[in-house]
């Protein structure tokens, strides 16, 4: 058993008999009431998950067990002269609770580099594809693809105990995270590189090692790659992506089926997808106005997309009512390594601008810019120009939240998801029954 194995095994296991108890305990403890508008707002804010690996403030923003993102990127282990923090880290501080040593992040890279050999058949099933397929949709075949392997759904099929359920979770968790960048990146050389793959270089870091099979050997991109995928990890257990997980992972169905299905909710244009949404915007900005827009320009542009009844990409958010600490942490990287990169510098006029026009609206709850504001720029300042690839980026890092919440899932025993419907024809009745009682 790796240490990281044992050590998750010593703090889950206890912890699973605890919350038992607590909810035997305290079961019948009310924790707030919904509405009928609540039923269809899409259970925003409705408490109804329980995630461990983070939790998300509308005022403070994302805490992975308690700490910042300007506190993660002081705080987690960096390789040797590094300035960004290392993913390996946090998935290390999100399974465990507790910051690990670069050694303990050493240990990681060296199991995850002996699980990283993707299955011949996971290509054949790629490249039997139309190479205009959108990256999103490969990469969640590929992972589809990836599931013969899957040790949990072997194990169940033999009979297994509810106690071990965790166990070859763990085992399937780190496979597929040790296998994610070398199926994204073979996605990314397949559809955009004429087919012309790049071997993994073991002696790389998790993130530097996905720059590198990507075709993006500069060590600020490195850098860049390490910051993104850390940052992108986890959002709480509510958004789509981590709620699929959740939700699939509740069926006990296996990791790989559980990170397919939430890579389906991640390619919508109201969740991932809208990275690749924020440069086509600007993109048709610059195609109308000018490659160098003007704030009073752009304000106009602004003005005209709200008027045309649209959104305007990468603002608000279901749950932030602040600028979204994801887009501060790229904002400050792009200060320290392309203060002068013309696109950047857009996002920027439209962070100073965009705020007052969206508040003015009166419709908006969240005027301010979230983390896919500014990823996409970053991305263009190093050349990586197909931003229909950016979602699948962001996959890979999201992959390393929900796969440590869904670890937790099995450990504590949480149950199969099934949240009550019902039909508006009850809503009504019940609405007419509580108005002629008060």
């Amino acid at each position: 058993m790796s240490n990281l194995k044992k050590k998750f095994a010593d703090k889950a296991l206890p912890l699973a008999v605890e919350i038992r108890n607590f909810v035997k305990e305290n079961g019948d403890i009310v924790l707030g009431n919904f509405t009928v508008e609540d039923v269809y707002a899409g259970q925003k804010g409705i408490i109804g998950l329980l995630t461990e690996t983070s939790l998300l403030d509308s005022n403070e923003g994302i805490r992975f067990r308690g700490y910042t993102i300007p506190e993660l990127r002081q705080l987690l282990p960096k390789v040797p002269g590094g300035t960004e923090p290392l993913p390996e880290g946090l998935f290390y501080l999100m399974l465990l609770g507790e910051l690990p040593t670069y050694d303990d992040v050493l240990d990681i890279q060296a199991n995850w580099a002996e699980r990283a050999e993707v299955p011949a058949h996971v290509f054949a099933a790629l490249d039997a594809m139309p190479i205009t397929t959108h990256p999103m949709t490969q990469f969640s075949i590929a992972i589809n693809a990836l599931q013969t392997d899957s040790v949990f759904a072997k194990a169940y099929k033999e009979g297994i105990n509810k106690k071990d359920y965790w166990d070859y979770t763990y085992e399937d968790v780190c496979t597929l995270l040790a296998r994610l960048p070398n199926v994204a990146a073979y996605i990314y050389r397949r559809t955009y590189k004429n087919n012309e793959h790049i071997a993994a270089d073991p002696k790389l870091d998790w993130a530097a090692n996905f720059a590198h099979m990507l075709g993006y050997d500069q060590n600020e991109f490195y850098k860049l790659m390490r910051l993104y995928l850390v940052i992108h990890a986890d959002h709480e257990g509510g958004n789509v992506s981590a709620h699929t997980t959740h939700l699939v992972g509740s069926a006990l169905s296996d990791p790989y089926l559980s990170l397919a299905a939430a890579m389906n909710g991640l390619a919508g244009p109201l969740h991932g997808l809208a990275n690749q949404e924020v440069i086509r915007w600007i993109k048709d900005m610059q195609e109308e106005i000018g490659e160098d827009p003007t704030e009073e320009q752009i304000a106009s542009y602004i003005q005209k997309t709200l008027t045309e009844g649209k959104v305007v990409p990468g603002y608000g958010h279901a749950v932030l009512r602040k600028t979204d600490p994801r887009f501060t942490a790229q904002q400050e990287f792009a200060k320290t390594y392309m203060p002068d990169d013309k696109l950047v510098n857009i996002v920027w006029k439209i962070y100073k601008v965009a705020p007052p026009i969206l508040e003015n609206t009166g419709k908006i709850k969240n005027p301010w810019p979230n983390v896919d504001a500014h990823s996409g720029a970053l991305l263009l300042h190093y050349g990586f120009a197909e931003y229909e690839f950016y979602t699948v980026l962001f996959g890979v890092s999201r992959a390393l939240g929900v796969m440590a919440s869904l670890l937790w899932d099995r450990a504590l025993g949480l149950p199969l998801e099934r949240p009550k419907s019902v039909t508006y024809e009850w809503l009504k009745n019940t609405v007419a029954a509580k108005k002629a009682t008060s």
